[in-house]
């Protein structure tokens, strides 16, 4: 069962959903970041351009993280919110985006796996505003302030 459904956005969404991405590859230093539909669709790419065929990356991504739903139910969790893959130089971190799409980013040893997920972890809670919002509303506010929330709790507990 594919828990994709019809949705759409307007300009300003698409607008916001670059400038948090492009935020969060500056802040972390990731390579790039794609965000695909639950049935394999990609949405868009921000960041350095694939040497790959991006439409069949997404695909492959879709079905990876479909899988890891089945095996998550397979051990009696719901599901796994986000995935982790280690390469020799170059991961990748996979998130779920509101139940409705898988974020991909590419990074390589000029970051590390602690400050993507740190930043994962917020660029995401502003995807989902833009993709659970409802359709009438006005976009939410983005700003620094908002990207920092939680963060001195999350740093914290990095080190305790």
């Amino acid at each position: 069962m594919s828990r994709a459904s019809h949705w759409s956005f307007t300009q300003d969404d698409a607008d916001a959903i670059t400038r948090i991405l492009l935020d969060f590859l500056q802040q972390t230093n990731s390579r790039s970041a794609l965000l695909v539909d639950r049935s394999g669709q990609l949405v868009t790419t921000v960041g350095e351009q694939p040497q790959f065929d991006a439409t069949a990356f997404a695909t492959l991504a879709a079905a990876d993280f479909s899988a890891n739903d089945q095996l998550a139910k397979l051990i009696g969790e719901t599901d796994f919110t986000t995935l982790f893959h280690q390469g020799e130089r170059d991961s990748m971190y996979v998130a779920d985006v509101a139940r409705r799409l898988i974020l991909v980013v590419l990074f390589d040893q000029r970051t590390t796996l602690g400050l993507v997920r740190l930043r994962l972890k917020a660029a995401v809670a502003e995807l989902n505003q833009v993709f659970l919002r409802p359709p009438d509303s006005q976009p939410a506010d983005f700003g620094a302030s908002h990207l920092l929330a939680g963060a001195e709790d999350d740093i914290d507990r990095l080190f305790s």
